[in-house]
């Protein structure tokens, strides 16, 4: 069984009974290759693909803010802070397991909030056939599923899901799905306040 989040919807991540809530893996899934070639894949190339790219942004209690992502080598830490790190940047087409954030659960009390997006780095801005999903897994606990249902969008940048530190001992997941034109608009939605530059992989 899992959980199936709606747009606006939020539920809880709680540790069990005497653990700690442990490693919150996040898992970003999409279609590499194009379901149909018509027109617009021959102007694009039948073998052009979407390139999507994960990350978050975060904010720890003690006032620390940034960005883990491929983009620019901010690939973060489970260990230290930020408590949050990217698996790596391997999706060439031939992967079939996406892309993986890890989140220190054990690290909750020094955690404020946790904001997961993707953006296209590669290829068309067409959502629906990236069919992307995402998968949320922690300990002892139902799956909680994310799905990308919203389309009518050609900004290349979309936030994910917020995880707010409620208690020191519980995320609050909410879903979020929302499209903007890049890093800076999605920053200023959320009020994160960082300061932008220019960067490749």
């Amino acid at each position: 069984m899992a959980i199936h989040l709606q747009k606006g919807q939020k539920v809880d991540l709680r540790k069990q009974p005497n653990q700690s809530l442990g490693e919150i893996l996040v898992n970003l899934n999409w279609n590499t290759t194009p379901k149909k070639q018509g027109f617009f894949s021959s102007l694009f190339g039948a073998s052009q693909g979407i390139d999507l790219d994960l990350g978050c942004l975060y904010e720890l209690k003690n006032g620390s803010k940034g960005t883990v992502q491929a983009l620019g080598n901010r690939f973060g830490s489970l260990t230290g802070p930020p408590y949050a790190s990217l698996d790596g940047d391997d999706r060439t087409g031939q992967c079939a397991t996406g892309e993986n954030l890890r989140i220190n659960g054990n690290r909750i009390a020094e955690i404020k909030r946790i904001l997961v997006y993707t953006f296209i780095y590669e290829g068309v801005a067409n959502w629906k056939q990236a069919d992307a999903v995402v998968t949320i897994r922690y300990p002892g606990a139902e799956d909680i599923i994310v799905r990308m249902d919203s389309f009518d969008s050609s900004h290349t940048m979309c936030g994910l899901v917020l995880l707010e530190n409620k208690n020191d001992q519980t995320f609050s997941v909410e879903k979020l799905v929302q499209f903007f034109p890049g890093h800076r608009e999605l920053d200023q939605a959320y009020h994160w306040g960082l300061k932008w530059v220019h960067a490749t992989k």
